[in-house]
């Protein structure tokens, strides 16, 4: 141990996370972490949760900052324990989540081991994080660990990272935590508030998208007062879904696809879109045309606490910057409701749409037919009950066909769209909500990348469904190579037998064999504590020609 006064560099460290109000660090400790480790075996507020892999301990981190607006923390050793963490920080920092990597370097004041293991790990990490920073001095703990909360958590959320090495864990320091600071974002102008009001009156359609950004707290009640009094509709994109209660008879659809469903032909149809939240990482349910080169086309209103970033198809006409959720309380309270707005037409695209998923939906062939599972596990999950989707194809059929209730209940990644991260989602869901129902979807392929933290969820006694959507492939870009007209080749394998893959970890599994059985299999693991696996055969035969070609030409002949 290094002499000085004071106290140990790495309690230093333990003592400013509790001061932030940390819970849980996930992750893979490594030999560089052991003083911190050492520290943190003595908290009383803040327990370990030992993954099977960094990658699953990032996921994990990033899920408890979506669902509860405070910095989710991992920790990793040096050079492939911090490289095991770059798909999380960028999932986190793409998705907005607030997320903290802590990583362990050897000692930079005297080397013993050569350039053994040695990355610059803060290089490597600033392109995908909102701060990365080595520690070098133990000094300097408290204030370069409350700026990695801040920025982790300001808007736009995202990934921080810091590097403590060896040496300067086990140095000694009389610095203290420092108090975390009360902050209220600010206000969105007046002026702007009455621009986009006045523009919104004087329009005979309007329509409001609801994206990413709108998906924080309070901002679900404001919004939802809003279109109780205007009547107007809305839409979501995948990262706005929840936002609003998808039951709602003025919700319009989720833009799953990138063009031609029902509800991108609503959002044609309108005069005046109301932009909120918009996010550029998520593909923009519409295209905004040059008025010099095409003539005028509706008004955009971009509503965010920052500017729009403008891109080609992207360069709204009226921006209201601020906290979300008061622009919307100030736009309600002036705004009244026009007896020239026109929003049947929209209705009507929303209703053939109902229609048309409840014909889907009713098909119960075997292996399972995608709309039919997702009403299957619709119809067995509560309200607040929690999905998290792996990315693939069936995570367009879900955001499509999946009733939303309450934000944060369909988890799924629209930004970075990694494959890996619906077990570990579906875990930090458990550990924050132990009370509601959580079921983890994930292809085949996604849940193989992170399978073994089956083992971390047994170990924790955790309340969690898998269902397995099994085609022996790398499903979505079976599909999209389909699309391009290619010859089907090279996306193909062979899977472990899912059900004694399970319970080799001390899981519960099982195999379904019809769509009813599904059903009683779905409702008894909802209904059963522990950890489930169901693995699902799934029919992706009808994939292209369903959503690029039927959805296509229904909405267009309307």
């Amino acid at each position: 141990m290094a002499d000085g006064a004071g106290k140990k560099a790495s309690d230093l460290f333990i003592e400013c996370l509790e001061e932030e109000g940390c819970e849980y660090i996930f992750g893979v400790p490594g030999e560089e972490n052991l003083d911190f480790l050492d520290s943190l075996s003595r908290s009383k507020k803040i327990k370990l949760i030992l993954t099977r892999h960094e990658q699953g301990a990032g996921f994990m981190a990033a899920t408890y900052g979506r669902h509860t607006g405070k910095t989710g923390v991992c920790i990793a050793t040096l050079g492939p324990g911090a490289t095991n963490f770059v798909t999380a920080a960028a999932y986190a920092t793409l998705g907005g989540m607030p997320m903290l990597m802590i990583t362990g370097q050897k000692p930079i004041k005297k080397s013993k081991q050569g350039r053994f293991q040695i990355l610059d790990v803060v290089s490597m990490m600033a392109p995908i994080t909102k701060f990365t920073h080595q520690m070098a001095s133990s000094d300097n703990i408290p204030s370069r660990l409350r700026e990695a909360y801040r920025l982790a958590e300001e808007e736009k959320p995202g990934a921080t990272h810091i590097e403590l090495p060896e040496d300067i864990a086990d140095e000694h320091t009389e610095a203290v935590p420092l108090k975390r600071s009360t902050v209220r974002r600010p206000t969105a102008d007046v002026k702007s508030i009455r621009q986009a009001v006045d523009a919104i009156q004087s329009a005979k359609s309007p329509v409001l998208v609801i994206g990413a950004g709108a998906n924080r707290t309070m901002t679900s009640k404001m919004l939802l007062e809003f279109i109780e009094k205007t009547g107007i509709p809305f839409i979501t994109t995948q990262l706005g879904k929840g936002v609003i209660d998808e039951r709602h008879p003025k919700f319009l659809g989720c833009a799953a696809l990138s063009a031609g469903d029902f509800c991108h032909r609503a959002i044609e149809s309108s005069d005046c879109i109301v932009n909120i939240g918009h996010d550029v990482i998520e593909k923009p349910p519409f295209f905004m045309r040059n008025e010099g080169l095409e003539g005028p086309g509706p008004t955009v209103i971009h509503m965010s606490t920052k500017t729009a970033e403008v891109d080609p198809v992207y360069f709204p006409h009226i921006e209201v910057i601020g906290d979300i959720a008061n622009a919307v309380w100030q736009m309600k309270e002036v705004i009244e409701p026009s007896s020239a707005w026109k929003v049947d037409h929209m209705l009507a695209y929303r209703k053939a749409e109902i229609e048309h998923t409840a014909k889907l939906a009713s098909d119960e062939r075997f292996p399972i037919f995608p709309p039919h599972l997702v009403q299957q596990v619709r119809d067995a999950m509560p309200d607040n009950g929690i999905i998290c989707l792996d990315n693939g194809v069936y995570k367009i059929w879900f955001a499509r066909g999946y009733t939303a209730c309450k934000p944060n209940t369909v988890l799924l990644d629209n930004a970075l769209a990694t494959m890996g991260a619906g077990l570990p989602s579906a875990m930090a869901s458990a550990m924050v909500y132990p009370d509601r129902k959580v079921m983890a979807i994930c292809g085949d392929g996604g849940f193989m990348m992170n399978s073994q933290e089956m083992e971390t969820a047994v170990r924790l006694k955790l309340n969690i469904t898998v269902l397995i959507l099994n085609d022996n492939s790398y499903g979505m870009i079976r599909w999209k190579q389909a699309n391009m007209g290619f010859e089907d080749w090279g996306l193909t394998y062979g899977n472990p037998d899912f059900v004694k893959y399970a319970e080799s970890y001390g899981a519960n599994g099982y195999r379904v064999e019809s769509a009813a059985h599904l059903r009683e299999l779905i409702a008894h693991c909802r209904d059963t504590p522990g950890v489930h696996l169901i693995d699902c055969p799934v029919d992706y035969s009808e994939n292209d020609q369903i959503l690029n070609k039927d959805i296509k030409a229904l909405s267009k002949a309307l």
